[in-house]
């Protein structure tokens, strides 16, 4: 008789050690690791994302990192379409699994769920690429359709405004209308999650000198490779660590100053990261990563 199916989620800010973790405990409760992490999905950004080591993916199978190329397209949707195959995986192989990683909104996304999407026929495609020919002005028409929606959407976020427009094209509602009458079916209902809970202080000084170790290993030579090879236009590469590395190399700030703006971005983001978790999610498990382990593998009855 097949073992049931758990799965779990181990969340918190950048730096909290949520990887070793995973991994440690993944090795004891027969698991799988997905990662929902911003950057580590892609392949050739491997020191800026701080990604586990090839010995630690070789440890445990990991799904979520080297996934896609830094010019390639990332969303919830393709997260979601991700995380099914990766539970199939899970079931088909009798492994429980683990969720872990900093980007909580798309674990927010699988318990909260997406609307589902009118039928796109070829004809709706070609009329919203023509439209789009005009991005500016495909952006003046979603706001005369649809102004609360086009207000959180960037004049030059060409995909954004494609989702929005393709919605009306092939429904004949606005999107917001067509949201309100299709509400987004929770994709997991049942997750325990566990919080690493770490003092801001420690965290700076972990940050620290994460980012000093980052660029020892090699950071700027893996920018300069990214850039070389992708330009500046995806939007991986407007992520923390690559910017302040590109400053720099435009001479626009000093050696120290961008190692020291690489951890005062980062430890920002970090406070949005709790913020984020402690809005977000209920009934979450939270403790120091040292008590956490034990926590996690005697709720598995071990």
């Amino acid at each position: 008789m097949p073992k049931e199916f758990k799965q779990i989620a181990i969340i918190g800010p950048t730096a909290s050690g949520k990887s070793d973790l995973a991994i440690s405990i993944a090795q004891k409760i027969d698991a799988y690791i997905l990662s929902i992490d911003s950057l580590s999905i892609y392949k050739e950004i491997d020191i800026i994302s701080a990604k586990p080591s090839k010995e630690n993916l070789a440890q445990v199978k990991h799904f979520g990192i080297n996934e896609i190329y830094p010019n390639e397209h990332f969303s919830v949707e393709i997260f979601i379409r991700l995380y099914h195959e990766v539970k199939a995986a899970c079931e088909k192989a009798g492994k429980n699994l683990i969720i872990v990683g900093g980007t909580s909104f798309y674990l927010a996304s699988l318990l909260n769920g997406l609307s589902k999407l009118p039928e796109i026929l070829p004809e709706h495609e070609k009329g919203v690429f023509e439209r789009l020919m005009d991005v500016s002005a495909a952006h003046a028409f979603l706001e005369s359709i649809d102004p609360e929606y086009a207000q959180n959407i960037a004049q030059n976020d060409r995909y954004r405004l494609e989702k929005a427009l393709l919605i009306y094209e092939a429904s004949g509602l606005s999107p917001s209308k067509w949201f309100a009458a299709n509400p987004p079916q929770p994709v997991i209902t049942e997750l325990p999650i566990f919080n690493i809970d770490v003092e801001r202080a420690i965290l700076r000084e972990r940050i620290a000198k994460r980012t000093k170790k980052m660029i020892e290993l090699g950071a700027i030579d893996e920018v300069c490779y990214l850039e070389k090879t992708y330009g500046r236009a995806p939007n991986s590469m407007k992520s923390i660590g690559i910017v302040e590395i590109l400053e720099y190399l435009d001479g626009k700030v000093k050696f120290e100053e961008m190692i020291e703006l690489i951890s005062t971005h980062t430890a920002q983001l970090a406070k949005r990261q709790q913020t984020f978790n402690r809005t977000q999610f209920k009934e979450v498990v939270s403790a120091p990563l040292e008590s956490l382990e034990e926590i996690i593998l005697k709720d598995f009855g071990m």
